[in-house]
């Protein structure tokens, strides 16, 4: 297994612009099967996530290539309607596919996901769902036997609660059903509005995506198309983390900074100063942090669970107490543990987490032992003393593209070992 070695302590300086975002490329390519052709996906990530979900596509019949960021999905010979269970296990978003694949064959069989553990994250949302639109399940032994009894058929649907994975699996699988689907307290972040823009562009009627209630018009079928991912807010969030935490001055190009407007207060809370323009956010970071005080995770348009842990890093060096409330997972509070083993004071009592900031943080080896945790390590690492060791990389490259080459272009002292 490859590991992180980080020399802390330098400060950050220089432009970078963000990955496409993986939380749109993966709902997309598994949306691709609906459309009997070639669809080109430009600002495609090269993460270990994507090429699991290239790996489902390939082995149900699939040709998949990339050149570049550019990926190409021809899924005009798709041959198998089940899914092994290796290849499920190996991410939690490989249950997008139920809905790409009910919509395309009216059948699959596939077993539960895997990926990070993250506490409870049940599918019963996508299940019930996609019942209520006519598909048959049979859960038995951690598998899934789907089918279609009569027809695909659209329906009203109200979740009660905001599940992205949910929202996106309906409007799949409701892009080629029979009649119209009302999505009823919809999941609103941008990559549900990314997902809806490639569906409409291939043909598909959906509408008010980004709102609360979604409204899909079936249609017989559809064609392939172009399409280029959004950029990658919680990349964008991390690298802003890291600019905070060593002091420091950059530039991201290629954001779109309406989807971070519940990030960039947090950073100006703690003292930084953000400056955008178009698609350009430039983050100066003050010699000391101040605390930002209390940041609670809710579904978008809120702050982002997948940015509490980076900015938690950057809590644990500024001047006062921050409280987080982690309101989305019951498990999200992995990495703290590891970062006190760098220096910093975090106490955890369910869902609260309260950090006093220190002065500075030390070098240690640590483990990550999930994505976003793997992430607050690497920038808490950034400005401890000393050389420190990140394992469990992995789960960081479910994620971040070429994170250590990212991060060594503005000045950091990363390598991959």
């Amino acid at each position: 297994m490859s590991v992180f070695v980080v020399n802390g302590g330098r400060r950050l300086s220089g432009e970078v612009e963000p990955q496409g975002s993986k939380n749109s490329a993966l709902p997309i390519l598994a949306a691709t099967l609906l459309c009997r052709g070639e669809c080109v996906l430009h600002n495609c990530p090269r993460l270990s996530d994507v090429e699991a979900s290239l790996a489902i596509l390939r082995y149900i019949g699939c040709t998949a290539r990339r050149e570049g960021s550019t990926v190409i999905v021809d899924t005009g010979s798709v041959e198998r309607f089940e899914i092994p269970s290796e290849l499920m296990h190996r991410m939690r978003s490989s249950i997008i596919f139920l809905g790409a694949m009910i919509a395309r064959f009216d059948r699959v069989r596939m077993s539960f996901p895997g990926g990070c553990e993250l506490g409870p994250r049940p599918i019963d949302l996508h299940l019930s769902a996609l019942r209520e639109m006519g598909v048959v399940i049979c859960e038995e032994h951690g598998e899934l036997d789907c089918y279609v009894s009569d027809e695909l058929h659209g329906a009203n649907i109200t979740l009660p609660i905001p599940s992205v994975g949910a929202t996106e699996n309906i409007m799949i699988a409701a892009a080629l059903a029979n009649g119209t689907t009302v999505i009823s307290n919809a999941a609103r972040e941008p990559e549900i509005v990314d997902l809806a823009d490639f569906l409409n562009s291939c043909g598909a009627r959906i509408h008010g995506a980004g709102e609360s209630s979604v409204v899909i018009e079936g249609v017989e079928r559809l064609h392939p198309t172009i399409h280029a991912m959004i950029p990658d807010r919680i990349v964008t969030a991390t690298m802003m983390s890291a600019a905070a935490v060593t002091g420091s001055d950059i530039t991201m190009k290629g954001v779109i900074p309406s989807h971070l407007e519940s990030v960039f207060p947090v950073f100006r809370d703690s003292g930084c100063e953000i400056n955008i323009k178009g698609n350009t956010v430039r983050i100066g970071a003050p010699y000391r942090l101040r605390s930002p005080k209390l940041i609670r995770t809710m579904p978008y348009p809120g702050f982002p669970t997948d940015a509490q842990a980076p900015v938690m890093s950057m809590a644990a060096v500024a001047d006062g107490m921050t409280v987080f409330v982690e309101n989305m997972f019951l498990s999200r509070y992995s990495h703290v543990s590891e970062l006190c083993r760098l220096g910093a004071d975090i106490r955890v009592e369910g869902k609260v987490a309260v950090v006093d900031g220190v002065k500075k943080l030390l070098c240690a080896d640590v483990r990550a032992q999930d994505l976003r945790g793997a992430a607050a390590l690497v920038v808490a690492a950034l400005c401890a003393r000393g050389q420190s060791q990140i394992s469990g990389i992995e789960y960081l490259e479910r994620g971040y593209e070429d994170f250590e080459l990212v991060l060594s272009s503005l000045g950091a002292d990363v390598k991959k070992i």
